[in-house]
Order: structure tokens, then C-alpha cells, then sequence
């Protein structure tokens, strides 16, 4: 039987909704703050979770990440006294089904809880067989990086343009390869793009190809990105640098898929899927006027967004001992182990270079411990000790300041 959990400090509320999932004969549990709802949560596996934002301990939407990460996470729907449409942006970010002002029908309740309930069991049904996918070179044990595989596997099995954002290092080229690599086109071409480095006066070239003698210093014909990318994938990866003056000539391209190398007469064809990716904001970018809002609409017809390191501390453990293996294994040295400490101050660095950095970070260790079979945090780089031995002492002197 389908449940609903409700957890609203407001008793009449609670009693409304209890009365509506008797009628449509469902189970329910409620709590008035949101530390009991968050127990009831942890102990009880509900379908949906109707989630008040101003609760006398907290902040519905402050705990929204903390309820996705859940293993069978339900679907919210926000019940609020206040029309926020700040908060109304947060909560659909985090995935909410939908965010009702209080006081609402209840048949308008009605038809978004049946709503809700419906897209569960189509969701679950889609997923009923368990999608296998390959993931070489990707590790992902925080449950926050949940979504991120089912967003791959959905991603995986279309053939729409897909944009990676997330910061510098978060791995996003990895995760279009993912795609890639459990895509129809796995055995084509995955051909990359660097935008940051594409020059104004060659990027044309660069991108569609030149004929001999189409300007100075073109001695040869030369076969595009674009081209090399036929039947296979194509991945700008940071896309927001991409010069303004090529976005509409790029647009034309993605959508007929011909395009024309430089000096050349005839059009050519080329049968990519597209796939970008950014650590800047496009949607600020486009408006300010720097990114092409047609481009930008066309590139995120399905959005895959990393959350930076320091959101899934569960893995970086797993990718430190990944990347000690790997340079173990290029130095021919034997493996090395982890001290306690030195786990313990890579667990509770931000890295705000990610897992590039905590990769950078992990290969001077290991190279400034010689021989050593263990890493020591002695041979961690000092800013990284700094940091969080400084940021330890911050918050134990804060927590010794409270009345």
C-alpha cells in the first residue's frame, strides 16, 4: 500500500491531509517538527512526503539534500504559509514535485498527491530491470552521486544534447564519457572541443576543417572536429568560453548537422550527438548578453549537474586510494597505506579544485614520502594542513563562545 508522510506544525493541517489519504486509501505518518519527520523518515520508506518549510525547529528546504540523499527518497511536495519565490526556485532545483501556499483546496492536494503518486510508479517501472552501466575510471559511492548515474543512464539511451555544469575538477569530461561509453555510439569517436583554447582567427578552422590553399599557411586540406565526430560524440567542454561571434554559426551546425570547411563549396554532414560542459553560469551569461539564449536551450535538453567534492565527503577515500594505486603503479613502486590522520585531513578539506585537486594533493604526498609504505600527514602539502587544522580550531572556539 502507498504511504504519505506529513510533517507540518500546524495540527489542523496534519489532520486534513491524514483525513485525504484515508479517503483515497493510502497509509500516512505525520510529525510536527523536523526532527521527528526526518526520524520518520530514516526508520519508514514513504511514496510521498508533504513538507512544510517554517517548522518550530528548522527549515523545510534546508533539509530537502538530506531527504534526496535517502535511499528510496519520496517525492516533496512543499506546503507553505508563504509564497517565497526564492524558496520555490530552491526546492524545484532539489528535485520537489510541486510547492502549494497554504491554505489549498484539497482537491487541488488531491490531484497533486494522485499526480505525484503516478509518476512514482511509472518511475519505478521504467527502473523495474536495473539499468547496467559501465563505469570505468568513475567512483561514485556517495549517495548524492545517485542521481548523477540514473541521470547517465537516461542521458545514455537518448540521443539529445546533454549539458555537464558543475565546478573545475568535478569530473565532467568523465561523466560525458560515462555517456558516451554506454551509449549506442561507444565504438565511434569521442572527440573533444577545448572552447577555452579555441582562437578567433582558427576556430573555424579548427572545428569544420579548411581546404588547401583557403588561407595563408593552409598547405593541405584538413579534416574539422565536427567531421572527425561523425557517428560518434561530440563534447565542448567548457562551452561558456565559446567566442560569441561562432555561437550562431555552431547553433546552425547542431541543429542541420552540415556544415561547410573553410574555403570549401560544398556542404558536408556530420552525425554527432553533443555533449557540453560549464563551470560558469550560461543562464547569467545569457542574460548579460555573452551566451546565446537559443544555444543555451538547445545544449540543456537534458542538464547532468556534479556536485562538488566537498558535498560527497563518502568518496573521497575511495579516490585518494585510487589515485595512490595508479601512481604506484607509474613509479613501479609498491602501494602505500593511509594513516588515520591522513584520511582524516582529506576528509575534512573542502577541495575546492575537487577531485582534480584532491588527485594533485594525493600525487605530492605520495612523492614526498619516498620509500615510506605509509602516508603520514607530515607528507601532506602545508596549505592543506593550514587550512584544516585552522578551520578545526575556528569551529571548536565558536562551539566553546555558545551560551
Amino acid at each position: 500500500m502507498k504511504s504519505v508522510c506529513i510533517i507540518d506544525d500546524d495540527p489542523e493541517v496534519r489532520d486534513t491531509i491524514v483525513s485525504l489519504t484515508r479517503k483515497m486509501r493510502l497509509t500516512s505518518d505525520t510529525a510536527g517538527t523536523l526532527a521527528a519527520g526526518m526520524e520518520l523518515l530514516s526508520r519508514e520508506n514513504f511514496d510521498v512526503l508533504f513538507l512544510d518549510v517554517r517548522l518550530p525547529d528548522g527549515n523545510g528546504l534546508a533539509s530537502l539534500p538530506e531527504i534526496k540523499r535517502l535511499p528510496d527518497a519520496p517525492e516533496v511536495i512543499i506546503l507553505t504559509g508563504i509564497g517565497d519565490p526564492d524558496g520555490a526556485e530552491l526546492a524545484i532545483q532539489e528535485g520537489v514535485w510541486d510547492y502549494l501556499v497554504k491554505p489549498s483546496p484539497i482537491k487541488q492536494i488531491m490531484l497533486t498527491l494522485q499526480r505525484a503518486l503516478k509518476y512514482r510508479e511509472d518511475r519505478r517501472g521504467d527502473h523495474g530491470a536495473p539499468v547496467s552501466l559501465s563505469l570505468s575510471g568513475c567512483i561514485a559511492a556517495s549517495p548524492r552521486m545517485q542521481p548523477c548515474l540514473d541521470q547517465v543512464a537516461r542521458a545514455a539511451a537518448a540521443a539529445a544534447a546533454v549539458l555537464v555544469t558543475g565546478e573545475t575538477g568535478a569530473g565532467k569530461e568523465l561523466f560525458a564519457r560515462l555517456i558516451h561509453a554506454n551509449s549506442g555510439r561507444a565504438k565511434k569517436p569521442f572527440v573533444t572541443v577545448d572552447c577555452a583554447s579555441l582562437t578567433e582567427t582558427l576556430v573555424e578552422s579548427t572545428l569544420f576543417g579548411h581546404k588547401k590553399g583557403a588561407f595563408t599557411g593552409a598547405d593541405a586540406d584538413r579534416v574539422g572536429l565536427v567531421r572527425l565526430a561523425d557517428g560518434g560524440t561530440l563534447f565542448l567542454d567548457e562551452v561558456g568560453e565559446m567566442p560569441l561571434s561562432l555561437q550562431k554559426t555552431f547553433l546552425r551546425v547542431l541543429h542541420e548537422k552540415t556544415f561547410r570547411p573553410v574555403g570549401g563549396i560544398e556542404e558536408l554532414r556530420s552525425d554527432f550527438r553533443l555533449i557540453a560542459a560549464t563551470n560558469r553560469d550560461l543562464r547569467a551569461m545569457v542574460e548579460a548578453g555573452t551566451f546565446r539564449r537559443d544555444l543555451y536551450f538547445r545544449l540543456k535538453t537534458i542538464e547532468l549537474a556534479l556536485p562538488p567534492l566537498r558535498c560527497r565527503v563518502e568518496d573521497v577515500k575511495p579516490l585518494a586510494l585510487a589515485a595512490a594505486d595508479a601512481l604506484a603503479a607509474e613509479y613501479a613502486l609498491p602501494q602505500k597505506g593511509f594513516d588515520a590522520e591522513f584520511m582524516a585531513i582529506l576528509e575534512a578539506y573542502d577541495w575546492p579544485g575537487n577531485v582534480r585537486e584532491l588527485r594533485n594533493v594525493v600525487e605530492r604526498a605520495f612523492l614526498a614520502s619516498g620509500r615510506e609504505k605509509t602516508l603520514y600527514s607530515m607528507h601532506l602539502p602545508q596549505d592543506v594542513r593550514i587550512k584544516v587544522t585552522k578551520s578545526t580550531l575556528e569551529r571548536g572556539m565558536q562551539s566553546c563562545n555558545r551560551p
